[in-house]
């Protein structure tokens, strides 16, 4: 058994704690990702337990539990699966194994670690809802990854865990293996349908295109994110009852947590939902005990580059949807990134910026020509150059693409109560609002660091001065400043 708060070199990054083991439990066998080490422990328990079960009753197990969304939107899994129409075939399970958010590690640790229980849970979750076929969609920079996925997915059909007669039943699905090509924009679930469909990676309209309706080659699809469905086979195999007592009633089970930046023990946990806070975290012995060089902590991103940032004033928020929303922010993806006293705030900004900027798909106007002039006048700031004009413009600029009230923290400091999320927005999908999403956490809690980079200029005025005018008459221009 792996001792706590040790690095596991085989599993790089996750780091082993008391918390209980729902996604996490095979990390520590070097061989995990086999299906001889699955097999001993307990793969595909989850799966024969669902079998014995009608696909109501497992839907009905999986809607207790209330499985809320790991790709970001912290959605019920279960809920979601009831909006497909009852009465439309084929119909489709699409895994969103595109991992590209800033900050974010765990899918990809799941992916290489445990390929045999995301597989279980894909098997899982299409038995219940009377998929057709499933498709796994990886991001196209994960070569072990797929490695280990595809060759977990051979061992299955050999052993009759995948294809035709699942375990000697009625059951049948097939599942392919697909590459993406490496765009932060299809993690956004209809841009992955659109890819996965040899189409550019573009968000569709909503409405009509809701998956759940319309989604994979027009038929009813349901997406899901690789840790949710990593959730099922421990379900299935202990119970509704079981997972929802661990975390809290709104935010049950655990939820891996990646965690970045300037911390003493940066890594992935396996924390419990719901429970733990940020200070635990952070400075927990079993976490990350603490900022780097025993420096003050500044601020930190809760949920991903995206994510409206917080400050040591929330500190004490759990993991908690509605918490953290309340707050002025959001869980997304779960990734963490931490900022200590050392940090230059407008800096960090312009570093998130410029990547959602880059990563537009160019679809929607206010995210395509937004996000790159976001992009231009904060890096202006940051060089000295700009003028007080510029931190008006950032706001004028993000407020076409986010119009409204933007979410941010509270701050006791500079009088601020908090606005909570979500914002509204004028683009298809998030990555529009993403780009402006650091500049306003950034400018609204720190404005004196963004206050001592513009350089002011004295309005020099200009002499008057004789202009001839068409005929032939001299006139002259008033002074201008």
């Amino acid at each position: 058994m792996t001792d706590i708060g040790t690095p596991i070199d085989w599993a790089p990054g996750f780091i082993a704690n008391t918390t209980p083991k729902i996604v996490s439990g095979r990390f520590e066998f070097e061989d995990s990702f086999t299906i001889e080490r699955a097999m001993a422990t307990g793969a595909y328990n989850g799966l024969k337990a669902a079998l014995a079960k009608t696909p109501a009753a497992v839907h009905d197990e999986v809607r207790g539990a209330t499985v809320l969304g790991r790709g970001g939107a912290g959605f019920p899994a279960g809920v979601k699966w009831g909006f497909m129409p009852p009465d439309k075939w084929p119909r489709y399970l699409v895994v969103n194994g595109d991992e590209s958010e800033p900050g974010t590690y765990k899918d990809r640790l799941l992916m290489e670690r445990d390929p045999h229980q995301l597989i279980e849970g894909c098997l899982i979750a299409c038995y219940a809802t009377g998929l057709s076929q499933c498709f796994l969609y990886v991001r196209g920079e994960m070569p072990l990854a797929h490695e280990r996925i595809a060759v977990a997915l051979n061992d299955a059909y050999e052993a009759r865990l995948v294809g035709k007669n699942i375990l000697g039943s009625n059951f049948s699905v097939d599942i392919v293996l697909h590459w993406g090509a490496g765009a932060y924009v299809v993690g956004e679930e209809t841009a992955l349908i659109e890819s996965l469909e040899g189409n550019r990676g573009m968000p569709r309209l909503k409405p009509p295109f809701f998956p759940a309706a319309v989604g994979l080659y027009g038929q009813p699809t349901i997406v899901n994110n690789i840790e949710t469905l990593a959730n099922l086979p421990w379900i299935l195999s202990n119970g509704a009852q079981a997972y929802a007592e661990i975390g809290s009633e709104s935010s049950p089970g655990t939820r891996l947590v990646a965690v970045s930046g300037h911390v003493k023990r940066p890594g992935v946990y396996e924390i419990v939902n719901g429970l733990t806070t940020f200070r635990d975290l952070i400075y927990g012995d079993q976490y990350c005990k603490g900022i780097r060089d025993d420096n003050e902590l500044k601020a930190f991103v809760p949920g991903g580059g995206s994510a409206p940032w917080f400050t040591p004033e929330q500190l004490d928020v759990p993991f908690e949807g509605r918490e953290a929303s309340a707050e002025g922010s959001m869980l997304g993806s779960g990734a963490v990134i931490v900022m200590d006293e050392t940090t230059d705030i407008p800096t960090a900004a312009l570093s998130l910026t410029k990547f959602y900027a880059h990563e537009s798909c160019g679809k929607c106007v206010p995210c395509r020509e937004g996000g790159t002039w976001l992009e231009k006048i904060l890096t202006r700031v940051v060089k000295g150059q700009g003028s007080p004009r510029d931190l008006e413009l950032l706001l004028e600029v993000g407020a076409t693409i986010c119009p409204g009230d933007f979410p941010h923290a509270s701050s006791s400091r500079l009088g601020l109560e908090a606005q909570p999320f979500p914002y509204k927005m004028t683009t298809i999908c998030f990555v529009g609002p993403s780009a402006f999403a650091p500049i306003h956490s950034a400018l609204t809690l720190f404005p004196e660091e963004f206050e001592a980079k513009l350089t002011r200029r004295d309005t020099i005025p200009l002499m008057s001065m004789p202009v001839a005018d068409a005929t032939g008459t001299d006139e002259s221009v008033g002074a201008v400043s």
